[in-house]
């Protein structure tokens, strides 16, 4: 096992770093937007240069006659969403504008839709306008909104989605990590200490290891309850007394999360996931330090599929919270093994209009499976091997012990 993992590691480190990218790549959707002008300056020339310079999007000039049917039923007219440039002049600014779909693609998608409408308004300002060089100076002067057009998500607030999803991934990525060995290193200490003989006499394996579990899964549950209250006292603390500059940008930003977001749709979900990787995970993690003396070397080298598949998912979580409505982020969150951080990388985009119910139900059923079957798998593991001392196992005689009949 120590030579396969040190040979492999390099391999599959390589394949991490170079299929992200391939993964994000291949994720990201190519949108077919229809923009509405109510502005007069967009011509289909100048629309029809910029899909013509790259394929990321594609953008369709709308006739004003068949705007209210699009702005009806877009998607019956074969467009991802819709855009109106409002009535404008270089003079008076512009607002953000505002992409109008049944759900939220992320930044991954939508970048390129801005930059292509950043360019077409710079050869208006530039061209359409017949502005100067020194009326440019004055255009790019902040107090005049025309330097750039921005685009905003009307079902999400895409940088607060992506924020939260990010943390909710990482925070189950290290629970995973840290309380799954906490496991591994708990049951490895009863057995080198011969306390499991003296319990299993008394209990049944499966018993012993499933009480592990619960009680350290609950201790994890605790230290983030007691996180969420932090943030609740924070926040109401700042908010009643009309603390200083600091105070108040905190609780700002704090409003503008709260209100932008589901949150108690994210917390539920959290708390869920958060438990069901956690059983899914550290049952496999219990059942390798059952099967392991005291050499950690010999518990690490028998983890490391396990600890590569947490790892794993982190990457298909990037990917997810750049483009959350790609096949790869729907199927990496309804798949038990990766669920837990890259649905929770998802909901902050909104729940059913990106994830949609029927995802959530099945991802949520599967991961129920899922910590059901590797809670018998690993209590076969850890039937045989709790008594076993002196021999180090492989995974070929730990597959033998998980399917044994008796």
């Amino acid at each position: 096992m120590f030579i396969i993992t040190t040979l492999l590691f390099p391999l599959m480190y390589l394949g991490l770093i170079f299929g992200t990218g391939y993964i994000s790549d291949k994720s990201k959707q190519n949108l077919r937007v229809a923009v509405i002008d109510s502005s007069g300056y967009f011509s289909p020339e100048l629309v029809q240069k910029q899909n013509s310079l790259d394929n990321s999007c594609t953008l369709i000039l709308v006739n004003r006659n068949n705007a209210p049917g699009i702005i009806a039923d877009y998607k019956k007219e074969g467009y991802d969403g819709y855009i109106v440039i409002p009535a404008m002049n270089w003079q008076t600014g512009t607002k953000d504008l505002l992409f109008k779909a049944g759900k939220s693609y992320g930044s991954s998608s939508m970048a390129p839709v801005e930059m292509k409408l950043n360019r077409i308004w710079d050869e208006i300002k530039n061209d359409s306008l017949q502005i100067d060089i020194s009326k440019q100076h004055i255009l790019t002067s902040s107090h005049l909104g025309l330097t750039a057009i921005n685009i905003k998500d009307t079902k999400a607030d895409v940088k607060t989605a992506e924020g939260i999803g990010y943390a909710c991934g990482f925070l189950i990525y290290f629970i995973l990590l840290i309380y799954g060995s906490q496991v591994m290193m708990g049951v490895m200490e009863e057995k080198t200490n011969r306390i499991a003989e003296v319990i299993v006499s008394s209990v049944k394996p499966f018993q012993m290891m499933l009480g592990k579990i619960i009680g350290i899964g609950m201790v994890a549950l605790t230290q983030f309850l007691l996180w969420i209250s932090f943030v609740f006292i924070v926040y109401n603390v700042g908010k009643f007394s009309g603390g200083g500059g600091m105070a108040n940008q905190l609780v700002g930003a704090m409003q503008n999360m709260f209100t932008s977001v589901n949150l108690p749709v994210i917390l539920f979900c959290f708390a869920f996931y958060f438990l069901g990787g956690f059983f899914f995970y550290a049952s496999l993690y219990g059942a390798i330090g059952s099967a392991v003396n005291e050499d950690v070397r010999e518990a690490q080298s028998l983890s490391f599929p396990i600890t590569m598949l947490v790892i794993i998912s982190i990457a298909l979580m990037s990917s997810a919270v750049a483009n959350p409505t790609s096949s790869i982020a729907v199927w990496a969150s309804i798949i038990p093994f990766s669920s837990p951080i890259v649905m929770m990388a998802r909901i902050p985009f909104g729940v059913p209009n990106t994830v949609p119910w029927w995802q959530l139900g099945l991802s949520m059923a599967l991961l129920v499976l899922g910590f059901m079957f590797t809670v018998w798998f690993a209590a076969k593991i850890y039937r045989t091997g709790i008594l076993m001392y002196g021999k180090k196992p492989s995974w070929k005689e730990l597959i033998k012990w998980a399917f044994r009949k008796n």
